[in-house]
């Protein structure tokens, strides 16, 4: 079925565990209990800013439920968690009324 044999899909499994466990400790284990440079923190602060419009940005320019295609509904959702996010400053906030305008517009739009 996908021309690997068991013994080639455990050792696959293996590699991949093996090189998972070595990328996180070398950030726990090695530097762990270490203190690290205040240019680093500073710059560790905005991990969560990079990677969730990362994470959010696809689903609503090309979501899957539409075929690809943008639609009305989660812009709408996302201009209204983006507006709220920036005048509050509020993160809980702006996710849980950007989820309330996008089940509302479903549900009024369609």
């Amino acid at each position: 079925m996908s021309g690997y044999s068991e013994l080639q899909i455990w050792l696959i499994i293996l590699a991949l565990g093996i090189g998972t466990f070595l990328i996180r400790f070398s950030f726990l284990g090695v530097v762990g209990n270490r203190d690290l440079p205040p240019f680093v923190l500073r710059l560790l602060r905005y991990t969560a800013v990079a990677v969730i419009p990362g994470l959010v940005a696809p689903l609503v320019a090309w979501p899957a439920a539409t075929g690809g295609q943008a639609d009305p509904v989660r812009i709408s959702a996302a201009a209204v968690a983006l507006g709220l996010g920036v005048m509050f400053r509020n993160v809980l906030l702006s996710i849980c009324a950007g989820a309330a305008t996008l089940i509302a517009a479903q549900l009024l739009l369609g």
